[in-house]
């Protein structure tokens, strides 16, 4: 039998054998770092990649995608002495896969490890006040040291947030204690402004009111007013003389209603029937006797309506007995 019939087929098996194992596909967001005998050659991908078989050339896969790193909660002390549980979360990438692969054994570990360390003494580097008032600063500075020493790994350390700052309880009541005092402060400024601002109003107010004393008698009429609206009851009140200066000066012809030193019988009755109509009790009569030219009984009639004839009596009576 031929030799060669046993040949062909058997290397032409090997062939393809050779040529499958060979053949790698990578994905758009993978490369493939190639060693050949040991040696690194370069990084291929993506899309088809030929290697030498048979162990010739070995090829590693790297993801070149944005990893999320959950770090662990520290726990750290900050530099105004306030004990804390600090926990954040890394994001990078790879953007050097043949660094990635031999300049360090694990990248994932080791990149872990720089962060939990960056992390708590960035922390211990700050005071407590930095860190809740300003925790994108904080995240910046860590993010930049962590880059800093994962960038000869081929690595790039896009961002990094913390996500939480765990206190004591005791730390979380003094700072609710200290809030609460500050609403409290704040709410006092408010109120001393809002008194203060009312204070000029009023001053403002008074100064208008004094250059204008009818504006103290309107005021005044109005309070009369609403006084009488709110109230279904009988309310006492003193009538300032200034409301009966038209009638007084209508009266007895002073200017401004001004009493004179000396006034007759007949200004007396004037004066007298002006009263009585200005309160509106029992005018009728007052002012029939003053069209009559009756002093006598326009005072009369005046007394009867403002009630001083009863009291005159009686105190008469009370001298007699």
């Amino acid at each position: 039998m031929d030799l060669g019939f046993f040949l062909i087929p058997g290397l032409t098996t090997l062939g393809v054998i050779g040529l499958l194992s060979s053949l790698r596909i990578l994905w758009e967001y993978e490369r493939g770092v190639v060693f050949r005998l040991g040696k690194l050659t370069r990084a291929k991908g993506p899309g088809i990649v030929f290697l030498v078989p048979y162990g010739v050339e070995r090829m590693r896969k790297m993801d070149l995608r944005i990893i999320a790193l959950d770090i662990a909660p520290q726990d750290t002390i900050t530099k105004d002495n306030v004990s804390c549980t600090v926990n954040a979360v890394v994001y990078f990438r790879v953007v050097d896969p043949a660094k990635a692969v031999v300049e360090v054994e694990d990248y994932y570990f080791a990149t872990s490890q720089i962060a939990q360390t960056t992390l708590r003494s960035v922390v211990g580097q700050s005071e407590l006040d930095e860190l809740l008032a300003e925790r994108e600063r904080i995240n910046e500075i860590v993010r930049r040291i962590i880059d800093m020493e994962t960038d000869p790994w081929g690595i790039e350390v896009t961002a990094v947030e913390i996500k939480d700052i765990d206190l004591p309880k005791e730390m979380k009541r003094a700072m609710a204690k200290q809030a609460e005092a500050e609403r409290e402060r704040r709410g006092k400024v408010i109120a001393a402004e809002g008194e203060y601002q009312a204070s000029r109003k009023l001053s403002a107010a008074a100064q208008v009111i004094s250059a204008h004393p009818v504006a103290l008698q309107l005021r005044f009429l109005q309070t009369v007013v609403e006084v009488a609206a709110e109230n279904n009851s009988t309310t006492l009140f003193p009538i300032p003389v200034d409301l009966f200066a038209p009638f007084v000066e209508k009266a007895t012809g002073v200017p401004g209603g001004g009493f004179p030193q000396a006034i007759d019988k007949d200004a007396a009755a004037q004066l007298a029937a002006a009263t009585v109509e200005a309160l509106g009790a029992g005018s009728g009569e007052v002012m029939e006797a003053l069209e009559a030219g009756d002093a006598e009984r326009v005072l009369e009639g005046a007394k009867q309506a403002l009630g001083l004839a009863d009291s005159g009596t009686a105190q008469e009576e009370e001298g007699e007995d």
